[in-house]
């Protein structure tokens, strides 16, 4: 392989929806180049990119895949990622170590709700980005109908830089407006004829030609004052101001091609060639603290680490983009996370499962590695001169949560394990175990996403597994002022216990005054784990109950606390003060006081007009206008508010607060009513009051649970 310097790389990642013909695109920019003599179909499965065998059972993409090609001069990495929103977190690593994103649209539907979720992070990391209209064959294609709903969603530095002469049923012709070229292409493909445009299609074409310049020359000063001056400007100007566009974010190109015919394909690896920038032109990494670390080979080698996969006989595959400096076989690099030192016995640059041995990697080129026992993703290792952490990425909140539990109890163990390495190759799977709740929970993007867990878990590892309707963490508390008091008494053959307590508990809030009622001898406010506070006053006067034991009495009221009088959930925004008391000169010990303390909360507690609160999430639904009255009809029946709505492109967006409890199902229940057109985000907003019949309700199932 030829040895590439960081000006002659280019990081390229295909982005798009669902069958938008990704994963067919980087197969025949593959081909195209010479890399491969054969193409392979998603239908054979037979592609570098889909290798893995969930994604032939399923013929979508699971994971990003890295590949490489040469062409004219330069090494192009291309990822392939998925292109549905369940596995975003696949789409955002790759988006981190890119350095151009081809955004893929299918030409019979434009900009679709995927589309939509992906641009905004694509957004967020400010990376140019090349917009291509796929399958523009198809018999449905409508080319100008995408057209316009990208202009729509993007605006003006949305511009064409192509447009198809007879799409649809027998197309074979592109007119370039860079070029001013028209490319007809043999019947199966390959490399086009160049011929001159057709008068029929001339007016048009030196209009969108004349849109192009004038973008390219807006984007700088020089460029155009040679404009106006000269009324246009020459390929070379005009590709240099898309280029400074497109750094800018303010130029995203147009493109139209068919991936699967291998029409227009090598035209846009021309433009990505000649265009898009090199990853010595991108803005600089910025590290935690502030600091750029420039593409630069002359200085510290340093990598971040953006994916890692587990294969079953290979052990772990770490990939990482070089971030400065030259990284050679053999070389030593700190984990600036955890200090450890790692040695890069080899590196390979990695076409789908297949691994190429390569000696050193420059700064901006993307590698992988084996067998690093202490590096995980997102984490930055560095040559020992230096010391810095690249900004680490942020990745999609969950969406959906569910329980989850092996259907054999001696899997218990190996399950927890092997989650633990699915989080490791997928950040966005969470696991925990809620004490609170007593269940091992999943955390996820979607049903689709779960269905991959639960696949990994038994064709892999052999571990069958069911999903169960998690629990809901409710809150209690009390909405007013109660006394009680509890005398523990026991004795029983020598020393016996002896603790009473009394306290007054009332609902707490920000910013109350101070108790006037009592004279406070102490004061604590402990922030809860789980959420709001406890104020607890020592109230205790003439030495009634001894001050020794006044730590006892709070201990027993957190403990009780822990679990709720009314639903055994965690109590929440209370108010305590002990005032009176008695205790016994031999009996009296902190274990009595401690129950006396508890006992006393308890019934103060059931007292104080409890309360049940519950989980209210922000949600947020992306939906196709048409369809947004049966969104909002389906949220209504699960006691959400509708909080207002808004525009995103052809989209509306609901803004709701729902209630956790009615969140369970939701994915599949919106992707049945808008046949997966609409998309959703969701995020914990507050603790509010259950309706009364849900705490009567929950109460009961209180009751018979203490009863069984």
């Amino acid at each position: 392989m030829q040895a590439y310097d960081e000006k002659h790389i280019k990081n390229v990642v295909l982005i798009g929806g669902a069958k938008s013909g990704k994963t067919t695109l980087a197969e025949t920019m593959l081909f195209e180049s010479g890399i491969l003599n054969r193409r392979g179909t998603v239908e054979d499965k037979n592609t570098v990119s889909d290798y893995h065998e969930i994604e032939h059972e399923r013929e979508n993409s699971i994971y990003a895949t890295s590949m490489h090609t040469e062409w004219r001069g330069f090494k192009i990495n291309i990822i392939d990622t998925p292109g549905l929103d369940d596995f975003m977190g696949e789409i955002v690593s790759s988006m981190k170590v890119a350095d151009t994103c081809v955004m893929m649209l299918n030409s019979q539907s434009g900009v679709e709700v995927s589309t939509e979720l992906i641009w905004n992070y694509a957004d967020q990391f400010k990376k140019p980005v090349i917009l291509a209209i796929n399958q523009v064959d198809h018999p449905k294609s409508n080319f100008e109908a995408s057209v316009d709903s990208i202009k729509k969603r993007f605006g003006t530095p949305a511009v064409l830089m192509q447009y198809p002469v007879n799409q649809g049923v027998g197309f074979d012709s592109i007119i370039d407006l860079l070029k001013m070229t028209m490319y007809k292409f043999p019947k199966d493909g390959g490399k086009p004829e160049k011929l001159p445009i057709p008068k029929a299609e001339q007016a048009k074409a030196i209009e969108l030609h004349n849109e192009l310049v004038e973008k390219a020359a807006e984007n700088d000063e020089e460029l155009m004052e040679l404009y106006f001056e000269k009324g246009n400007l020459d390929e070379d100007e005009m590709r240099k101001g898309l280029k400074i566009g497109m750094l800018k974010h303010d130029v995203f190109p147009i493109f139209c091609l068919s991936a699967k015919n291998n029409m227009g394909s090598g035209r846009l690896m021309g433009f990505i060639d000649n265009v898009a920038p090199a990853a010595v032109e991108m803005n600089p990494e910025i590290t935690t603290e502030g600091e750029e670390i420039a593409c630069d080979s002359s200085q510290p080698t340093s990598v971040f680490v953006f994916k890692t996969i587990i294969e079953p006989f290979l052990g772990k595959i770490t990939y990482f983009k070089v971030t400065s400096g030259v990284l050679k076989v053999g070389q030593d690099l700190v984990n600036n996370q955890n200090d450890t030192v790692e040695r890069f016995n080899q590196l390979y640059i990695m076409d789908g499962k297949n691994k190429n041995s390569v000696e050193q990697l420059v700064a901006g080129d993307i590698g992988a590695t084996v067998k690093l026992k202490n590096t995980h993703t997102n984490q930055t290792l560095h040559d020992k001169s230096v010391s810095f952490a690249i900004q680490p990425m942020n990745f999609p909140a969950p969406r959906i949560t569910s329980a989850i539990q092996a259907k054999d109890k001696n899997d218990d163990d190996k399950m927890a394990e092997v989650l633990r390495e699915i989080h490791e190759e997928d950040p966005t799977t969470i696991y925990e175990y809620s004490r609170e709740l007593k269940q091992l929970i999943l955390h996820g993007q979607g049903e689709l996403h779960f269905a991959v867990t639960a696949w990994k878990l038994s064709k892999l590892h052999n571990i069958e597994i069911e999903f169960i309707k998690p629990k809901i963490a409710y809150r209690e508390t009390i909405q007013k002022l109660s006394d009680a008091d509890y005398r523990h008494k026991k004795q029983s053959g020598g020393a016996g216990q002896f603790g009473e307590v009394y306290l007054r508990v009332e609902p707490y809030f920000e910013g109350m005054d101070e108790p006037t009622d009592f004279s406070v001898r102490g004061k604590e406010e402990i922030d809860l784990e789980w959420g709001g506070k406890l104020v607890f006053y020592n109230c205790i006067v003439g030495g009634v109950i001894d001050a020794r034991y006044i730590p006892s009495i709070l201990k027993g009221i957190m403990e009780k606390m822990e679990e709720g009088p009314i639903t055994g959930s965690y109590v929440r925004d209370i108010r305590v003060m002990v005032y009176d008391g008695k205790m016994h000169a031999v009996d009296s010990n902190d274990i009595s006081f401690k129950i006396a303390g508890a006992q006393a909360f308890k019934t103060a507690f059931i007292h104080a007009d409890p309360k049940i609160l519950e989980p209210i999430n922000d949600l947020e639904v992306m939906v196709p206008d048409d369809l947004m009255g049966e969104v909002m009809t389906d949220l209504q029946t699960r006691r959400s508010i509708i909080q207002g709505m808004d525009s995103k492109g052809v989209y509306k967006v609901i803004k709701a607060k729902i209630p956790l409890a009615e969140m369970y199902k939701y994915t599949t229940s919106l992707r049945s009513i808008t046949q997966g057109r609409a998309s959703f985000s969701t995020r914990f907003a507050e603790y509010s009051p259950v309706p009364m019949d849900i705490q009567q309700k929950l109460m009961r199932e209180m009751q018979e649970r203490e009863v069984a």
